[in-house]
């Protein structure tokens, strides 16, 4: 009896650790895009980073953190970008990062879905990033096409010239680190 229960033990240490050292973390490739668009304003972002552990098979020790500096917005007009580094909008000297941290992940029928605390110009909300993941060799590409209501996170005012509800897709290649 002891041995049947000693391998049944040595059986489940063997498959939890063998769960958790396939969790892969990813480099974030240098070609990453993050887009922006709406009524009155498109651009990008061009400073992106943070840590991205993903794992189809084991979704429970999957984890995003990432961020995006806001001083790195390009609207492709020089004083938009300053009206929107401005404390009317992003207000960027106070609030330099907008940060998206996962508290889980989940499978859906068109791809995976992160839940997690979006923080934009000081103010953290509950928010869902649909996304999908394409593996390619020893990396892969991240993909995202979500909207955010910058109303939501008090970032302007309301206005008929700037749409509320801004459109992002983002493309994040990486590779195993």
């Amino acid at each position: 009896m002891k041995k049947i229960i000693l391998s049944s033990l040595t059986l489940f240490a063997l498959a939890a650790v063998f769960a958790f050292s396939t969790l892969q973390n990813w480099k974030i490739k240098d070609t990453y895009s993050i887009k922006f668009s709406g009524k009155g304003v498109d651009g990008i972002f061009k400073t992106f980073k943070g840590t991205m552990s993903f794992d189809e098979a084991n979704l429970a020790t999957s984890k995003f953190d990432v961020t995006i500096d806001v001083s790195s917005i390009n609207t492709g007009n020089g004083l938009q970008n300053k009206h929107a580094l401005s404390d009317d909008w992003f207000d960027a000297q106070k609030y330099p990062n907008i940060r998206f941290t996962s508290s889980s992940m989940e499978k859906t029928s068109s791809g995976y879905k992160a839940n997690g605390t979006m923080e934009v110009h000081g103010v953290k909300k509950d928010f869902s990033v649909p996304f999908t993941f394409k593996k390619s060799g020893s990396g892969g590409t991240f993909t995202a096409n979500f909207t955010v209501n910058r109303l939501d996170f008090k970032v302007g005012k309301a206005s008929n010239d700037v749409s509320d509800n801004i459109k992002l897709n983002v493309s994040i290649p990486v590779t195993k680190k």
